[in-house]
């Protein structure tokens, strides 16, 4: 078998980082719970693919309303447009004269989780309040409220890459190929977001994964921190497979977590700049052999 799935599972640390729908003055963290009852909060994986196509520069691809929804326009392909060739697309058309309606779908090729907080949400608001400009018009204050949560997230993206640039009769080269993966992955490296007046930094200060045979995403609900320190033990597990060991790439930011020593030994960990240039060679590999 050729080894067609690429998955990275990542850790960063943020603040805060994207909220749901507010209750009264408050801006409420969007947070799921556990059946141990504490509270995660997350950042959707809506949001997280929102960021990663506009800092990739791919958010071009046109729409249109005309079916009464907003959606990609029927003109877009993917030879065109690589966010709708990574992420997918569904397009409607109105039967018009001898051209036929309906719906054409592609699931996506890329996909993403939620970023998940490793640290549970402790019930910490933050006071705001509007008196700076209410001061210089002699008006009455606006008071608000903001949950507000520091804590490490951890994703893991997915990417079939015997999909990319294939689409029915549409087909580019392997070399564009290769490039759009690898404008993927340069945007996670060093991906932001935008909230509430902050740019939140989402670079990985954890890195893990590879080009596998399987098209699992292997390390996905698998990271714990605890006392600054991550499980390695558990990962270490899945190194025991040798098809899994082979093909992995580990990385870290120096001076980021206290067992960071056990993470270069065990999971012969590397800097985060490393194991993303190891990534980027086995796309390279990849599509160099498809060709």
């Amino acid at each position: 078998m050729r080894r067609e799935g690429l998955t990275v599972t990542m850790v960063f640390l943020a603040e805060s980082a994207n909220y749901g729908e507010g209750i009264g003055n408050i801006s409420t963290l969007k947070k799921m719970s556990r059946g141990n009852h504490e509270q995660y909060s997350y950042i959707s994986r809506q949001a997280m693919r929102y960021n990663i196509v506009r800092q990739a520069n791919w958010d071009q691809t046109p729409v249109d309303g005309k079916s009464g929804v907003v959606q990609f326009a029927p003109s877009a392909t993917i030879a065109e447009y690589p966010e709708i060739d990574l992420f997918g697309y569904m397009k409607t058309a109105a039967k018009d004269g001898d051209q036929k309606g309906g719906a054409s779908t592609r699931s996506a090729v890329v996909r993403l989780s939620n970023a998940i907080a490793l640290e549970p949400f402790l019930g910490n608001l933050e006071f705001l309040t509007n008196m700076g400009l209410a001061a210089r018009g002699k008006l009455e204050n606006g008071i608000a409220q903001s949950e507000i949560q520091r804590s490490f997230y951890t994703y893991t993206i997915t990417v079939d890459l015997d999909r990319v640039g294939i689409d029915g009769e549409v087909q580019i080269t392997g070399e564009e190929k290769a490039d759009r993966v690898k404008t993927l992955l340069d945007t996670m490296q060093y991906l932001y977001r935008d909230i509430k007046g902050r740019r939140e930094n989402l670079s990985p200060l954890f890195a893990i994964g590879g080009r596998y045979e399987r098209r699992n995403p292997f390390f996905e609900n698998r990271i714990r921190i605890e006392n600054d320190q991550i499980n390695v033990e558990t990962l270490a597990e899945l190194l025991e497979d040798d098809a899994i060991r082979t093909h992995t790439f580990t990385g870290v930011v120096t001076g980021t977590f206290d067992n960071e020593n056990e993470i270069r030994g065990k999971l012969s960990g590397e800097s985060v700049g490393a194991a993303f240039r190891h990534l980027k060679e086995e796309v390279e590999q990849y599509y160099g052999e498809s060709n």
